[in-house]
């Protein structure tokens, strides 16, 4: 199950990677991912103009996010910030003007298509404070106590093995250091059927954490003041469009799925004790 998820992820976000490129918009957190043409509840309206106004607009196409963790971090000058699973970069990009020249930002990601373009959108933008490494959310390939701040965009819930993830976060992060992510959590029992589909674990819901095994995890992994606000919650208009071309019966599925389903924003600290 983990390879077959891992590779689907893979498979999808270089097909998105590739229509960016080409010069169209993409979202992976819906059924319309790669081609479609209607809204995405998920992806939708998550950056003010003023932050995409100077970023390529390849950036600002590959979003596939689910929120704004680059804002919602507080990032301060000279911090080294880490973004698990950056895609086309955007997120990156926009940590890397909040940390300013003495910080830095890596992004990591796994799929060679949405690198090469992450690594245009950094040349495009003219930034130099940023690196984006090839490698996996469970096997990061940075030193232990090697950053600052964690940030991810929709990401950990692609993750098939979410405890080794945030286990990997807690080593490179610096004591003291903070867990700040958006990612798809859910309220409540989601019908199997949607547990068991594919297609939607790639969309962000069938593999998305409950609040309380999101908690659990992170305590397990070593992390304290653990926190999760919502940022929005997908109702069941919302839930019909993302359930539109999953092989399920939108119709059926949608009122049990609705309001159940939301973005978050995920915060926790690693203690100024732990190394």
């Amino acid at each position: 199950m983990s390879t077959d998820v891992k590779e689907t992820v893979r498979r999808k976000y270089a097909e998105a990677a590739r229509q960016v490129a080409d010069g169209g918009k993409s979202s992976c957190c819906s059924s319309t991912c790669c081609g479609g043409t209607a809204e995405d509840p998920i992806t939708s309206n998550l950056y003010n103009s003023a932050e995409t106004g100077a970023l390529p607009e390849k950036a600002v196409l590959a979003s596939l996010g689910c929120g704004n963790p680059s804002a919602l971090a507080e990032l301060r000058e000279g911090e080294v910030v880490l973004d698990l699973g950056s895609g086309g970069g955007i997120d990156v990009l926009l940590s890397a003007r909040r940390v300013g020249a003495t910080g830095k930002a890596y992004g990591l990601d796994m799929t060679d298509e949405m690198l090469a373009l992450a690594r245009e959108n950094q040349r495009k933008a003219g930034v130099e404070n940023v690196e984006f490494l090839k490698g996996e959310i469970e096997a990061i390939p940075l030193p232990d106590s090697s950053v600052d701040v964690i940030i991810s965009n929709c990401v950990i819930n692609l993750s098939a093995d979410k405890g080794r993830a945030l286990r990997e976060a807690f080593r490179v992060l610096k004591p003291g250091g903070r867990f700040a992510v958006s990612d798809v959590v859910v309220r409540g029992e989601v019908p199997p059927e949607i547990r068991r589909s594919m297609e939607l674990w790639v969309g962000c819901i069938a593999g998305a954490l409950s609040e309380e095994q999101y908690q659990r995890l992170l305590s397990d992994s070593g992390f304290e003041q653990i926190g999760i606000e919502p940022t929005r919650i997908y109702e069941i208009e919302d839930a019909k469009a993302f359930l539109e071309g999953s092989g399920l019966k939108p119709e059926l599925l949608a009122g049990e799925v609705g309001g159940k389903v939301m973005g978050a924003f995920v915060r926790a600290r690693k203690s100024v004790g732990r190394s």
